[in-house]
């Protein structure tokens, strides 16, 4: 998978989280992931899902 793909993708699963946030904002975070290898080595989704983890705090 190319960049442009692994951006677009972690950007839908983004909006998931931030469904009023602009599509050219979101797309900016998901490039700012696929610029950390930590986060590129991940699948888009599992990458977004993650990163997402370590703000929002699980309910159990």
């Amino acid at each position: 998978m190319n960049e442009s793909q692994w951006i677009a993708r972690c950007a839908l699963r983004l909006r998931e989280e931030w469904p009023r946030l602009a599509g050219a904002d979101l797309a900016e975070v998901a490039a700012e992931l696929w610029a950390q290898e930590r986060w590129r080595t991940l699948e888009p989704e599992e990458a977004a899902t993650a990163w997402l983890r370590q703000g929002i705090p699980t309910i159990v």
